[in-house]
């Protein structure tokens, strides 16, 4: 039986990012299937914007943010940074992508290495589709989907989806009924799938 884990993610999320390609590893080594569900910060389930947070809460996310992306070698643009637009309509183009059996990670890979790592606007629809272009896929193609209706259900079942299965923050994993928040989480993640439930 094939192993499958949920992956509850965000464009804007600079932990999904950091923890992306360690999370394609691990699935490839147990041969198991990633489906993707994305949405925003899930605030019904508890789940707090960075910019609703404490001062003192978002200084020490921001240093053990800086702390995990260099253990995993992602480094990030996060001192500086140029106002962007908002990340999340890229959401839609990896759904569009994930939907036509393109390769989705990839594509997330792209999009989230061209906003935290060059501070690239992708909230601009031609800046995502030209990232899009880049990394292989029909940039104009995607763009173009991203309001379909198909795309635009999956969007919000993906929300209602985070909600009923108690995520509120991410990246969120669920195998096997069981939820992990957090890339940090992914070490427990890998016992699970190992057979070896934390």
């Amino acid at each position: 039986m094939t192993k499958s884990i949920d992956y509850f993610f965000s464009i804007g999320s600079p932990w999904s990012f950091i923890g992306l390609e360690t999370l394609a590893a691990l699935a490839r080594r147990h041969e198991a299937e990633i489906t993707p569900y994305l949405a925003t910060v899930v605030e019904e389930n508890g789940g707090i914007l960075s910019r609703n947070k404490p001062q003192a809460r978002r200084a020490y996310g921001t240093r053990d943010l800086k702390r995990w992306s260099r253990a995993r070698g992602k480094p990030l643009l996060l001192d500086g940074r140029p106002p962007l637009a908002d990340p999340t309509p890229a959401s839609r183009l990896v759904i569009a992508a994930y939907l036509d059996g393109k390769d989705w990670l990839a594509l997330t890979g792209a999009l989230q290495e061209a906003f935290w790592v060059h501070a690239e606007d992708i909230g601009q629809p031609e800046v995502r589709a030209a990232v899009a272009t880049r990394a292989g896929f029909d940039g104009s193609a995607l763009l173009a989907r991203e309001s379909a209706d198909d795309v635009t259900a999956k969007w919000s079942s993906d929300r209602e989806h985070a909600v009923k299965s108690g995520v509120f923050g991410f990246p969120t994993f669920t195998y096997d009924n069981e939820i992990y928040w957090g890339q940090d989480n992914l070490p427990f993640l890998q016992q699970h799938l190992e057979g070896k439930k934390p």
